[in-house]
């Protein structure tokens, strides 16, 4: 098994851990170069984490020696980088969402297919133990036959912590755009495609003040929905309830649950790789936890680009696929979609159920 060689682009908050596990974790892939929009934070994460070259963004697109570019952009650079990158004749991960617009979505994947090329997207977090034994429990019939699911991510917003959260609040950010690609790609992984949208949303702070250190005190204009609520239909007849939203200060609420017809899983944080996982039978008293049965519960970003590496030798779809991202970002357009015209939204892109990981995988490896 040959190493894919990986161009990252964008040296920010997020990309550390895939500089980490894609030099390290994971036996099929090694870092070739890096590029930032700022040349010494690209030489810094180079010299931090062995990176033999630093390359501006056109010198690592250009390059024969890259295979895959990782886009770590900010959204506002996910189409034109993945663009480039397609045109450039390089497969391509991107960092969620795929893109700001779904029209801009459709154009990557028709792109990448038409180059066959293959394009991926974040999260990768599906691929967890913690996740991967869920998909196993519900495929095996533990919980019987799925009837609904719940799914809520609540807080106050990333002001608090992130040292430059603007774009939190700007056009491809808001708490649907953020964090819902991790619950979308996560109940979507679990249960199938989705096939009807309704959805409210609302701007319950029109200003939000930093706290963290860097830019404590400044103020910053709040220019989408913070507070997204509403239902989707799945392909399989599921109905689930979701939630996301940057105007809770708390909330008992849990991540993820899926009811069944023998019985309800409460799912692990998307955000995360490993458990809890909890399940009650039908007939039971209380909650059990189900140990995990899959590997790669410690934090394993980068794993879609690894499942992309090994799927570049074999020919088969990465799991963290295009279409798949497609999909999510038709999702979280359509919550908006629906609450502007006070509508249900009938989604256009289907994807196919990612493939379960197998059973017994060595840490490192995807097969």
């Amino acid at each position: 098994m040959g190493k894919a060689k990986v161009g990252i682009v964008g040296c920010g908050n997020i990309s550390g851990i895939y500089f980490e596990n894609l030099s390290k974790l994971f036996v099929n892939t090694e870092v070739y170069a890096c590029s930032d929009l700022f040349r010494e934070r690209a030489e810094e994460a180079a010299e931090k984490y062995n990176v033999p070259h630093v390359l501006s963004t056109e010198e690592l697109l250009a390059s024969d020696e890259i295979q895959i570019v990782v886009n770590l952009t900010t959204p506002q650079g996910h189409f034109e980088v993945c663009k480039r990158a397609l045109l450039a004749g390089k497969h391509v991960y991107v960092e969620k969402p795929l893109s700001l617009t779904l029209d801009n979505g459709k154009e990557l994947v028709a792109l990448a297919k038409e180059k066959n090329l293959f394009i991926g997207c974040a999260p990768d977090t599906f691929l967890g133990a913690g996740l991967q034994t869920c998909r196993k429990l519900i495929d095996d019939g533990f919980i019987g036959e799925p009837v609904a699911a719940t799914a809520f991510m609540v807080c106050h917003g990333h002001e608090s912590w992130h040292p430059d959260p603007e774009f939190y609040y700007e056009a491809g950010g808001g708490p649907m755009f953020d964090m819902g690609p991790y619950y979308l790609t996560a109940l979507v992984s679990l249960l199938g495609p989705a096939e009807t949208v309704c959805g409210m949303t609302k701007t319950s702070f029109p200003q939000r003040t930093i706290t963290s250190a860097k830019k404590f005190g400044q103020q910053v204009e709040v220019k989408v929905p913070t507070h997204v609520a509403g239902t989707i239909r799945f392909a399989n007849g599921v109905v689930s309830t979701v939630i996301t939203s940057f105007d809770i200060w708390s909330s008992t609420l849990p991540r993820i649950e899926i009811y069944g017809s023998l019985g309800t899983l409460i799912v692990p944080d998307p955000n995360t790789f490993g458990g809890p996982i909890l399940f009650k039978p039908a007939q039971g008293t209380e909650f059990m936890e189900i140990p995990l049965v899959h590997n790669y519960e410690e934090n394993s970003r980068g794993i879609g680009v690894a499942d992309m590496a090994s799927c570049i030798e074999t020919g088969d779809q990465p799991r963290a696929n295009g279409q798949l991202a497609n999909h999510v970002l038709e999702i979280m357009h359509a919550f908006h979609t629906s609450s502007d015209t006070k509508r249900f939204v009938e989604l256009e892109i289907s994807c196919e159920q990612p493939r379960p990981l197998p059973l017994g995988l060595v840490k490192g490896f995807l097969s």
